[in-house]
């Protein structure tokens, strides 16, 4: 590498933990380690990473299981960040919440089946199984993650999401990270870009993710939405409710409640039909009354004459 390129790399990489510590001490200071601790675990873990990498900087073997357990553990982190995410977004809807939740851990094992199978049946010998594994489990994590981003896009103002919301904020810096890191991959296979123009490229687009996390959290995140594109979630969640509790084939409850519909229904067309029907004769009465003062007044009429 030329020396502007070196500058440039150390300096993006050395922006890495600048950014995370001000990410950490914002989460503290708001209180929103409890709500989002897997996010905070991911950047507690990222900057654990840094140090120890710049302590052992020029060991190789040491950096290297050192990068590779951060991996591991960064992946897993950021697939727990996800669950945070879709359970703070479906908050206010149980039914929903508890069937992601089920279907979260479904995809992680099978994630996980998935990249441990490819790994062992890969023929490359260039990595060790046990990094295939790694490698494939954070591309894995990257799709998802994109895929939560595009879910939050498109839903957000059905499920009354601000996207000035901090868990917004936190999906779309994974989210926008993953698609550029899913990009670079994609080229590198395709040998459209070599290093050390990857890794800058990688690094610039993880600091402005760090920015984007770090301009949400500073923020104040505004309250649900309460408006009528609510009823579309409330209708989800209705009907998840009824598969969980159905009612009781015998029971009468229904039927009383159908007889009562019916029963309604019927009575206000009689009701209108018999108002019509008392203002037809009241207005007879009153056209009756008026031709008898009209005759009254004729017959006086005559008298006089």
């Amino acid at each position: 590498m030329s020396e502007k390129v070196t500058i440039l790399f150390y300096t993006l990489w050395f922006a890495h933990p600048a950014l995370q510590l001000a990410i950490a001490t914002v989460v503290l200071w708001r209180g929103l380690q409890r709500q989002f601790k897997f996010f905070f675990g991911y950047i507690v873990t990222q900057i654990v990473s840094f140090v120890i990498m710049f302590l052992t900087h020029g060991r190789g073997a040491a950096v290297f299981y050192v990068y590779w357990s951060c991996a591991a553990a960064s992946a897993a982190c950021g697939f727990g960040v996800i669950h945070e995410v879709f359970v703070d977004v479906f908050r206010s809807f149980h039914t929903l919440r508890d069937l992601g939740t089920v279907l979260f851990k479904w995809a992680g094992l099978v994630m996980l089946l998935v990249a441990g199978v490819v790994s062992v049946s890969s023929s490359s010998s260039d990595m060790p199984p046990w990094m295939d594994a790694i490698t494939i489990t954070q591309r894995c994590v990257r799709i998802i993650q994109v895929g939560m981003v595009l879910f939050l896009l498109f839903f957000a103002r059905h499920l009354g999401i601000s996207r000035r919301r901090h868990s917004f904020g936190v999906a779309l810096g994974f989210g926008s990270f993953s698609v550029v890191e899913l990009v670079l991959i994609a080229s590198w296979v395709g040998k459209h870009i070599d290093n050390p123009w990857i890794s800058i490229v990688n690094m610039a687009a993880y600091n402005l993710s760090l920015g984007v996390w770090l301009g949400y959290l500073i923020a104040p995140s505004p309250a649900r939405e309460a408006s009528n594109t609510l009823l579309r979630p409330q209708r989800w969640e209705q009907s998840l409710s009824d598969i969980q509790h159905p009612v009781p084939a015998d029971s009468l409850i229904p039927m009383f409640e159908g007889m009562v519909d019916r029963a309604l229904s019927r009575t206000r067309p009689e009701a209108g039909g018999v108002l019509e029907k008392s203002g037809s004769s009241a207005n007879a009465m009153s056209a009756a009354a008026g031709g008898g003062g009209f005759s009254l007044s004729g017959a006086r009429a005559s008298t006089k004459s």
